[in-house]
Order: C-alpha cells, then structure tokens, then sequence
C-alpha cells in the first residue's frame, strides 16, 4: 500500500514539475506532445493492448490536450481528437470490438447527407473540407471511441485508474495557470470570461477540463484516498483545481464538475445501507463546507464579481438581458436553419456562414445538439437520439457502473455550452458504454 502511495505522489510530484518547466520553457510543449503518442504507442505494441493500454494512452491525451493548447505544444486543434481516433483504432487492431457497436456506424452514416450538402455549395469562400474537419472531427472521436469501449470490461479500480491517467495533466495545467496569473486580483475588470486567468486560452474550454478535474480528484479523495497523505494531497488538489475553475469567470465547466459530484454522493447515497448513508451525509457535509470555502476565498480575491458572474450581472450589479453569453443568438440562428431544412439540414459548417450574414460575424456553434438539427436536419436527430439512449440501453445489465450518470451528464451538459471543441467529452461519453465491475466474481464452486 505505502508503494502505491508513493507511486501517486510521485506522479503528481512530475506533473508539478511538467508545468513548471514548460512555463519556462515553452518550446519544450511541442515536444512534449510529440513524445506522449510516441511512448503511448510504444507502451501499447509492447503490451499488445492486453490491458487496454489504448484507452489509458487516450485518457492522458484527453487530459493533457487544454494544456497544450494554451502552451502552444499542439500542431492544430484536432491534433489530439485524431491522436485518440488512432489509438482506438490500434485498441481494435489488437481487441477487436463488439459487433453490437454497429448503431456508431449507423451514427456515422448519418453524418453523410451533411456532408453532401456542404460539398454543394459554390461559395469560393466556403472551405468544405476545413469545415467537415472542425465539425465533425469530435463526432467521429465519439463514434471511434465508443466503438472500441462498447461493453469492454474492466474493474473500477482499473476505471478509476483511467481517470487518473487523465487527470495528471490537469495538474500541470493548474500550475501553469498560477505560474501565467499568479495573483487574480490584478487581472479581474468585470464579469466576462477571463482569458488572463485562463492561461491566455479559451475560458470555456480551461473551465471544462477543469470541472472534470474537480470530479476526478473528488473521486480519488472519497473512494481511493489510503492514507493521511494522500488524504491531504487530494484535499489540495480538488481545492487548487477548484478555485482555478471558478476563477476561469466561465460558469459552464465548474456548473458541470459540481453536478458530476452531487451525483456521485446520490449515487452512492441510493446504494448505500444505512450506515452507509450516514458516512455519505458527512462527506456531503464536508463537500459542502469545503466548497462555501473555496467559493469565499475566490470572492475576496475578485472583489465579489464572481458572485455576479453567476447571478447574470455586469460589473455594477445590472442585470444582463443575455444569460448564455450569446449562445441564444447562436441556437436561435440553428433553430431557422433547422425550420428552413428540416429534412437533410444546411449542411456540415453552413450554420457558421449563416450568422456571418445573420450576426456579422462567424461565430462557430457552441450547442452541438442545436448543431446537429441545423446542419443535418432530420438526420441529426436520429444520430443524437442514438447516442442519448444506447448508453441507457446498456446500463440496464451494468449496474455496477457507478460513474455512469455522472459522466454521461458531463458529456450531456458540456455538449450544451461548448460543443465537442475539445476531446473531453468524446472521451468520457465512450466510458460510459464500458461494462465495469466493483470486483472480480469468484468461481463457482462444484
């Protein structure tokens, strides 16, 4: 046990470092993306995928993809969605996959009259393969992952591990960020996104993946935690990462994290015996008083603004008549598209030149359901409604995947305010479809 402690510490203890040394260093990013594929590779043909080394492989990417982007490490911004495209594949090559995943390529077929659509129209300035690959892109992360993860099997501590691998590169995000913008006091004007607090980079994407880390660490602290140590490592963690995300000023990414946990404790709470539950009712407690902490300490140090931030206000206290940021312009747009086209849509990025024209400038989708109806009409409500009840189809007989509703509500909730941008919830929308036991059944005795 005091060897698995160690062996967590230390990995954390190299995160720290990683993000150290890439803030001096910046050059050392594009390297550092270079290796993780070459060594995850290397890792997996060794092992020929024996244990699922693809997916551990696809989850460090998943984490480490934020960070590379404000760090400039990435070649381009689906350079890690197709990294873990090719990684399932591998696990395929290897695993082989089950035949009941054939509803992801119906999925996938289903994205084809879109993308005809968008190849017939004679706008010059209209570059159709630049914008099949940034729409589509995450969709087929999604589909490729969810093919090769289709009821695999695995332990939750295997899973749990998982999640670790993905949450180690958020630490050296989390460095970064404090090493970027040490004190958020001096950088904090109003109440909108903050790109200085944001390590320069998209507030809505550094608040996603941190949310994620939230639950991740949360996760670790109330379930694998064997020791003081690790006790107060983790504590440190989940609050560092806590107070980063809200500190982001984007809401979407720390909303999702909170109500991955509050559903895990209900999770464990509906599960639980009565002793069980009373356990249960102090971690909630403790979470709670953790939080109205985190919550004060991130006020004082952005003057209150935070706390207007949620309420919907500007800086003096006023109200704002757009509560999404300009989200409802931008679904209201996909909604006359969808009405316009209701059969075969737009057309895959047709929606973006359409509130060029509409809002004078190309604001890309940040619903990618509203997405799907705009641009592949009828088709793309066939292709969500596939991805919203396969993953329940098969929670009926897996149970014991206890991680299921959280991690399909923050695929769910972050679809909603930014799309599949980053790979995260292409990722974690594929664990949900793993079939996982709490432990290994023993053998039936004759």
């Amino acid at each position: 046990m005091k060897k698995k402690s160690l062996s967590y510490t230390f990995f954390v203890l190299i995160h720290i470092i990683i993000g150290l040394v890439i803030f001096i260093l910046p050059f050392l990013s594009k390297i550092y993306a270079l290796v993780i594929p070459i060594v995850g590779l290397s890792i997996v043909i060794r092992n020929q995928n024996q244990n699922n080394e693809v997916i551990y492989v696809a989850a460090y990417l998943v984490g480490v993809e934020v960070f590379l982007r404000m760090t400039g490490g990435n070649f381009n911004n689906e350079y890690i969605k197709f990294l873990v495209i090719f990684f399932m594949i591998i696990g395929m090559f290897y695993s082989n996959f089950s035949i009941r995943s054939f509803l992801y390529i119906v999925f996938l077929l289903l994205l084809i009259p879109g993308i005809l659509m968008a190849a017939s129209v004679e706008d010059l300035n209209f570059d159709v393969k630049k914008a099949i690959i940034f729409n589509l892109s995450g969709l087929f992360c999604l589909a490729i992952a969810s093919m090769y993860m289709f009821k695999k099997r695995l332990l939750f501590s295997e899973l749990q591990n998982i999640l670790i691998t993905l949450g180690l590169p958020i630490i050296s995000t989390v460095v970064y960020l404090f090493l970027y913008n040490p004190s958020v006091k001096d950088v904090v004007r109003g109440t909108q996104s903050n790109f200085e607090t944001s390590g320069g980079f998209g507030p809505n994407q550094v608040s996603t993946i941190l949310g994620l880390g939230m639950f991740i660490f949360f996760s670790q602290l109330v379930l694998f935690s064997k020791s003081k140590r690790e006790i107060i490592l983790n504590i440190v963690l989940l609050i560092f990462i806590s107070y980063r995300a809200i500190a982001t000023f984007s809401r979407g990414g720390v909303i999702t994290g909170v109500v991955m946990i509050l559903c895990i404790l209900l999770v464990f709470f509906s599960f639980s015996n009565e002793r069980g539950r009373r356990k249960i009712a102090l971690v909630f407690l403790l979470a709670g008083i953790l939080g109205v902490g985190i919550w004060s300490y991130t006020s004082l140090q952005t003057y209150g603004l935070i706390e207007k931030r949620y309420a919907n206000q500007d800086a003096k206290g006023r109200i704002k008549k757009d509560r999404l940021g300009g989200r409802e312009a931008v679904i209201d747009t996909d909604l006359k598209l969808f009405l316009d086209n209701p059969i075969l849509g737009a057309g895959v990025g047709i929606g973006k030149e359409e509130r060029k024209e509409s809002l004078g400038q190309a604001v890309a989708a940040h619903n990618e359901i509203s997405r799907l109806l705009s641009e592949h009409g009828l088709f793309g409500i066939f292709s969500f409604l596939i991805l919203l009840f396969v993953p329940f189809a098969l929670y009926i007989n897996n149970r014991q995947h206890i991680y299921f509703f959280s991690f399909f509500l923050f695929w769910l909730l972050t679809i909603n305010h930014a799309a599949l941008r980053i790979a995260a919830p292409a990722f974690v929308y594929a664990l949900c479809l793993l079939s996982v036991q709490i432990k290994i059944p023993e053998e039936t005795e004759n």
